[in-house]
């Protein structure tokens, strides 16, 4: 079951930075609707937003306001908090990410304990399901992990790819070469494990316009989502042209 089952791989483009550059100083600006409608121009294939606890970037009128103008799918990554689920219930978006969150950290910083949370995360899957709400857990690329995910009935798995990507861009020093290896290999077994098992395979975090494209070439997973480089990108040739670059980097690797 390879990605070419679904044509092409998609591009979910996580606007989040856009709206921490908002925050920073309180203006109405970035307009977040005009960004997502550039993304949407742009060959994206879905606007993926985080709506943290603490609303550091998207807040509540964000996620309500995207839902309703946005013209491709709408992924919303929240973590299991009650208060949090009760939004994504009303806002209704194509998928749900659950994900990890801690207050103090920069970016999510791993996958989704499923084993501790199993019970827990059970029963917010059935409520999406009945609200014909897809759900993706954000999870390590772990095997046992995958095998949990699947057993508890979700559409799909976000593969976390962070440690792969600061390998390829050397921030584990000398030992980064290995890392990188050990870190492909992990992906690599549990996206055939999902593909076996009939589970959905995304993948994401710290994917730039470099190191994304060896993993798109093996020709296993359906979809990435992927914001910072793309938003740093933008920052150097224009919102629309660092999208495209990135459709292509996934497409045309």
């Amino acid at each position: 079951m390879k990605a070419s089952k679904w044509l092409m791989p998609r591009l979910g483009v996580n606007i989040d930075h856009i709206a921490t550059l908002r925050q920073l100083r309180g203006t109405p600006y970035p307009d977040l609707l005009e960004a997502a409608k550039i993304v949407e121009k742009a060959g994206a294939h879905q606007i993926t937003i985080h709506l943290r606890e603490d609303r550091r970037h998207i807040q509540d009128a964000d996620v309500f306001a995207l839902r309703k103008q946005v013209k491709v799918l709408l992924n919303l990554e929240c973590s299991i908090a009650p208060s949090i689920i009760k939004i994504a219930h009303k806002v209704k978006p194509d998928w749900v990410c659950l994900v990890p969150e801690k207050r103090q950290e920069v970016t999510t910083e791993g996958g989704l304990n499923v084993k501790k949370y199993y019970k827990q995360l059970a029963k917010i899957i059935q409520d999406f399901k009945k609200k014909k709400i897809k759900v993706s857990l954000f999870v390590e690329p772990d095997t046992a992990v995958i095998k949990l995910s699947h057993a508890l009935g979700a559409d799909a798995v976000e593969l976390h790819t962070g440690r792969y990507c600061n390998a390829t861009q050397k921030l584990y020093g000398a030992k980064s070469s290995k890392i990188m290896k050990d870190e492909f290999k992990r992906i690599m077994d549990a996206t055939k494990l999902g593909q076996q098992l009939g589970i959905h395979v995304h993948a994401g975090h710290g994917f730039d316009y470099k190191n994304v494209r060896k993993i798109v070439a093996q020709d296993m997973i359906e979809e990435y989502n992927i914001g910072h480089a793309i938003v740093c990108r933008a920052v150097v040739v224009g919102l629309e042209q660092a999208v495209r670059e990135m459709v292509s980097a996934i497409q045309a690797p």
